[in-house]
């Protein structure tokens, strides 16, 4: 199995169970793990045999720029996209960070991590 790994994709968002939340928005990480048989594009050096971070990117922000209430429903709306878009992509890890979450303690991020 080859990985491609993608980390700290960024992004300004809505999501959350509360309402400011969702008016105020959030900044918002993704990291991705994508899992697929490489071997054309090793062979090839071509991008029209490998998966194109910048298309990859592209697929990721469409998704994030849909609202939401629950980080669990972002990450898998990530993960069905992403293997629809990209037939080559067998299996994969997505995590997706909430920096600063509206608690009543103090955190650094929150994060969801789905494996499909």
């Amino acid at each position: 199995m080859d990985y491609l790994i993608l980390k700290g994709l960024r992004f300004y968002a809505h999501y959350g169970v509360f309402n400011q939340e969702r008016m105020v928005g959030n900044t918002f990480t993704v990291d991705l793990k994508l899992g697929g048989d490489f071997t054309l594009a090793c062979q090839t050096d071509t991008i029209d045999n490998a998966l194109n971070y910048g298309d990859v990117y592209k697929t990721v922000a469409e998704v994030m720029a849909i609202p939401s209430n629950l980080l669990e429903h972002v990450a898998e709306r990530i993960c069905q996209q992403l293997k629809a878009t990209y037939p080559m992509i067998i299996n994969l890890e997505v995590t997706v960070t909430k920096t600063n979450p509206p608690l009543v303690g103090e955190m650094e991020s929150a994060s969801v991590v789905l494996t499909r």
